[in-house]
């Protein structure tokens, strides 16, 4: 990985230009060579290519994809690249409408391209610095949750009102605010759809639940876990967590996830199925 205080390379552009599909086998080898970190861009690449439509989102490179990387759609992640990188995809950020509701990525280079945009996009609602980057690239070392399972299109009402509540606890806003729930019920609906949404019921309801939210050819990037209050300190997050890490590892993939730096009580579940820190994340949640 390049250090964000590398110096400008001789010849390189100014400006940091949109990437094609010409420019993709080019891309995802780079990607392939930090496939944890960059998991949710390959994933969103391997699937759809640089068609615009397609990708709901940008890549732009200032010189060419090895040296310098960031995705633009949804969030905003940079990938790779120095000082004056960073600087050039702030200004083409900051020159169009802002379409991201976070920048994330390695801390090492989301910070400092946040301290760019911040004078212009204002103060972020969240700034969560420090999150480790977990992977794990074998099976679990405790035994997973037999009960937990992908859970079926027909059961998305309940499996709604959970990732619901977990949705409002750790990000802090109601995904069904604006729209009524609309958009959040869509983006729920594929995850069942395509097989990676897992969760135990007991009673009908939802007493834990996951998602495989990214999954790329080499990384399946875990998220929304969520454990019902009832239930919590009990274990069914550390073996549910398990149970989908062991699907993601039995497919010949890594799984990963990150995770707030002070949440402990997730930090020490994760360590117990033998997920061991390889990055750290940064990210800047933005109204």
């Amino acid at each position: 990985m390049r250090s964000v205080l590398e110096p400008t390379r001789r010849g390189r552009t100014s400006g940091a230009r949109q990437l094609a599909n010409r420019d993709l086998a080019q891309v995802l080898r780079v990607l392939d060579t930090d496939p944890v970190a960059t998991c949710m861009v390959a994933a969103r690449l391997q699937e759809f290519g640089l068609d615009q439509r397609g990708v709901y989102g940008e890549l732009w490179s200032r010189g060419g994809p090895a040296d310098s990387l960031c995705f633009s759609g949804a969030n905003l992640v940079p990938l790779r690249g120095g000082r004056d990188d960073l600087r050039a995809f702030a200004e083409k950020a900051i020159k169009g409408p802002r379409l991201c509701s976070s920048v994330v990525g390695r801390r090492e280079l989301t910070l400092p391209l946040w301290d760019l945009l911040a004078a212009h996009w204002g103060a972020p609602r969240e700034l969560r610095d420090d999150q480790p980057l977990l992977s794990l690239d074998r099976p679990a070392a405790i035994a997973p949750d037999l009960r937990v399972r992908r859970v079926r299109p027909e059961e998305i009402d309940r499996y709604l009102v959970a990732a619901i509540a977990m949705f409002t606890e750790e990000i802090g806003i109601d995904p069904r605010s604006g729209d009524g729930g609309r958009s959040y019920r869509r983006r729920v609906a594929g995850l069942i759809e395509s097989g990676r949404a897992w969760a135990r019921f007991e009673d009908g309801e939802v007493v834990f639940k996951a998602e495989v939210g990214a999954l790329s050819r080499r990384t399946g990037q875990i998220q929304g876990v969520w454990v019902h209050p009832d239930k919590r300190g009990e274990g069914y997050g550390t073996s549910g967590t398990a149970a989908v890490a062991n699907v993601v590892v039995s497919s010949g993939r890594t799984a990963s996830l990150y995770v707030n730096c002070y949440n402990d009580v997730a930090r020490r579940a994760y360590a117990k199925v033998g997920f061991r820190q390889i990055a750290t994340f940064a990210t800047v949640l933005l109204d």
